[in-house]
């Protein structure tokens, strides 16, 4: 459930970053971000369980940004153009977060909460690695908590042609974060098919 009070301040705090800017290919080319879904956009859904968590929110997007500017402190764009991918959009938080640690999400996985981003700010340790859920053995780059200290070194390798955030995260260790294979929370709704699914049932 999405807190009703702030969360209690985090040691060391936490920017956030949700990820709206990609192409939308699934979505026929709509921005995933402002599709409805439950009466609301999906950006809205995810910022109302993050909110809490920091006080330096950003999204990454690429088109519409006056539409997303109500649910960020920030916005960024990626610098290249095209839409190259979403680790052009976290090297983009990286560079504006202000505090020691990134935390980023999707924008189309609207059921998770506050206990999942809890439980990855709680799995960080004393060494600095990145944190990354991994559901049922495999690794979830869109549910993923990193130092912000990672960005000259994710920036080279992106220079040297790396455009997975996995293989350019792995390098530095990651920490996992278990999750179940039928975990609701790590869904994401990124077709219109999975968007009717998941809505609201009619009534009877």
């Amino acid at each position: 459930m999405t807190p009703t009070h702030p969360a209690p301040p985090l040691s060391p705090p936490c920017s956030i970053l949700l990820l709206a800017g990609g192409r939308g290919a699934r979505m026929g080319g709509r921005d995933k971000g402002l599709v409805a879904w439950q009466g609301r956009p999906l950006i809205a859904h995810v910022q109302a369980v993050v909110r809490p968590f920091s006080d330096d929110l950003i999204i990454s997007c690429n088109r519409n940004a006056e539409q997303y500017r109500p649910y960020a402190d920030r916005l960024v764009a990626d610098q290249q153009a095209d839409f190259p991918g979403p680790m052009a959009g976290v090297l983009a938080g990286l560079a504006a977060a202000r505090h020691p640690w990134l935390l980023v999400l999707a924008c189309d996985a609207p059921r998770i909460d506050a206990a999942l981003i809890q439980a990855l700010l709680d799995a960080r340790d004393n060494d600095a690695r990145p944190v990354m859920v991994q559901q049922a053995g495999q690794w979830q780059p869109m549910f993923s908590l990193m130092p912000t200290a990672l960005l000259g070194d994710l920036r080279q390798a992106w220079d040297h042609g790396e455009r997975s955030l996995l293989r350019a995260l792995a390098t530095h260790g990651l920490k996992p974060l278990p999750c179940a294979a039928d975990d609701p929370r790590l869904s994401n709704f990124n077709t219109p098919e999975l968007l009717s699914e998941t809505g609201p049932k009619p009534l009877a």
